[in-house]
């Protein structure tokens, strides 16, 4: 079994710089990865992407995806794949690039991956990373700066190297984004409702629940399951609150 490059898409989120698409877009033709996804540019000048892409990418352009937000260009993924050059509490389970390009063998026969990358400036940010079931870093000497294209090169390389290689292995086809961020918000409401989690900083406290989940790989049909428990909560609490004595009268 081989990585299904058909499967993976290159995800830039907020790029400053059309040259960086650019050169992204021909790292993309390079490696043999037919999906480039581009959220919310803040230049698109197709002249100065051009100029970078070279002649032999301009399909890759033709055919790039362009969002105005993170979520929507995301929903239809199965894995979504963050890089980070930070490290902290929220950014737990850091692979390299060789690494987490193996475990994308089985993944991606079923499922569709996203590979994530931020701004020029700040990268990734702790919400974006929200959307992320792994993260992925690569290692550096003294300077962790790397500039976007080229980052975008090392991992498209890696990926590429893992559709030369046999491994045995199945992953069943996963839930998309669109349908674990509608659990996410279901879980979120509802857990708030029994005060499992504190109402002022909700987001926070979900946290832990996406890195559980994330490490679960949940199936369309465990989304279900989820949120037909949390159906189930619901129903419970508006038939408790229903019963309950109006105290004002």
């Amino acid at each position: 079994m081989r990585i299904n490059l058909e499967n993976i898409a290159i995800v830039l989120n907020s790029p400053h710089y059309p040259e960086n698409i650019g050169a992204a877009a021909r790292a993309v033709k390079n490696m043999g990865i037919p999906r480039l996804v581009v959220v919310n540019p803040i230049d698109c000048d197709l002249t100065k992407i051009l100029r970078m892409a070279t002649h032999n990418a301009e399909d890759v352009v033709a055919d790039m995806e362009v969002y105005d937000s993170l979520e929507d260009a995301l929903a239809s993924f199965h894995y979504v794949v963050g890089t980070t050059a930070r490290m902290g509490s929220h950014r737990q389970f850091v692979r390299q690039p060789r690494q987490l390009a193996q475990e994308l063998i089985e993944i991606s026969q079923k499922n569709r991956v996203a590979v994530l990358f931020g701004t020029e400036s700040r990268g990734l940010s702790n919400e974006d990373l929200t959307y992320c079931d792994a993260l992925l870093n690569i290692p550096t000497a003294d300077f962790s700066s790397i500039n976007l294209a080229q980052s975008v090169m090392i991992v498209t390389y890696e990926l590429y190297q893992a559709s030369s290689e046999e491994r045995k292995g199945f992953v069943p086809r996963l839930a998309n984004r669109g349908e674990l961020e509608g659990m996410y918000k279901h879980l979120k409401e509802t857990l708030t409702k029994i005060n499992f989690i504190n109402p002022e900083n909700p987001d926070y406290w979900m946290m832990s629940m996406r890195r559980f989940f994330s490490r679960v790989q949940l199936r369309g049909r465990d989304v279900q399951l989820v949120r037909g428990v949390c159906r189930q909560i619901d129903w419970y609490c508006f038939k408790r609150a229903s019963k309950e004595p109006d105290r004002g009268k």
